[in-house]
Parts: C-alpha cells; structure tokens; sequence
C-alpha cells in the first residue's frame, strides 16, 4: 500500500533490523544476548545511518538502548513514540524527543520538519508502520541461531504488503543481510 498523504509521499520509512532464524528480533524479555558481539564488521549499518535524518522507535526498544549503558549512541534526532512523553527521560547530549500518534500522523510531522529519510526501530512500531504501509525499505540481518520464542519481527496485518528483493550479502561469520524494497517503489 504506497503512501497516500502529500506531506509523506516522499518520505523512506526504512527497517535495519537482526532476527533469529526464526523471526524473533528479542527474547520475550526483551534480551539480545544472543546477538554476536559487535567487532570490526558493522553489517553496512554506518552506511545505513548516513542515509536518514532521524530515528523513530518505540518506547520500550529507547528503553532497552539505554539499558545498555555508556554513551547515547546516536547522532541522529530520536523520536521516541509513547502514550506517556513526559516519563521519556532523554540521556544527556541526545538530540530526542518523545511523540505520540498514528504512524502516518507522526511521518508527516516529521516531513513538515524536513525530516524525509526514517529508520524505524522496535517490534511494534514496525509492525505498526507496516500495517500503515510506510514501511518502504527493509534490510534484515539473519543470525544463525533459533530462539524458539520471542518477539516476532512480524505481526498481523490488515492487507499483504509486496517487497521485491534487492540484494542478499552472507557474512564469513554467518550472519545473511537480505534488503527489500516496497514493490510499488521497485
């Protein structure tokens, strides 16, 4: 479903996301421990981030970025989505704010403020996004490990959403990277 709202029609809503083998982004508590260890390889994700203009993800993926601890690693505007922004407590240096609405809402009042290019983090905010048919871009990384249950990168939708496939890198350490544009857009 392409983008029906003027003031969003030129905005890339895009995913950059790792999943199990089985589909799960998190275990049930929200634990990436089984994610690989960050190393010399970034997984094209420097590149990626030079190509948007801020980060819109959910509350609890903010929270889990600051559970971890040292410094805010993004220097990108944040936009955290929640139906509480005054408990968002923004790290010191962030570039961050809290936001609530719909996803089509919160794309065109990010696009009034030039904002075109998002990445777009958290199980359902994705899932949300999709469902509003904003998500134009996905790159997902698949880790060779099966959770067996977590939280899915997926979720029902109200319609199918077509991607047609772009490129697929496989890493020396196992780790695959498939990108996906929305069809309409290919």
């Amino acid at each position: 479903m392409p983008m029906k709202d003027e003031n969003d029609r030129d905005t890339i809503a895009s995913v950059f996301i790792a999943t199990s083998l089985d589909g799960f982004i998190a275990r049930e508590d929200g634990a990436v421990d089984w994610l690989p260890p960050f190393g010399d390889e970034d997984y094209g994700y420097s590149a990626f981030m030079k190509t948007i203009d801020a980060l819109v993800m959910g509350r609890k993926t903010f929270d889990r970025v600051l559970a971890f601890g040292g410094a805010w690693p993004y220097t990108k505007p944040v936009i955290v989505l929640t139906t509480q922004p005054s408990l968002v407590v923004v790290p010191d240096g962030a570039i961050c704010e809290a936001m609530s609405g719909a996803p089509r809402e919160i794309v065109s009042r990010l696009a009034d403020r030039g904002m075109k290019s998002l990445y777009v983090d958290g199980g359902l905010t994705i899932q949300r996004f999709l469902d509003a048919g904003l998500i134009r871009r996905m790159i997902i990384t698949r880790v060779p490990v099966l959770l067996g249950r977590g939280i899915p990168l997926f979720g029902p939708l109200q319609h199918d959403v077509h991607f047609t496939h772009v490129v697929t890198h496989a890493y020396p350490d196992g780790l695959v990277e498939s990108e996906y544009v929305l069809a309409a857009d290919a």
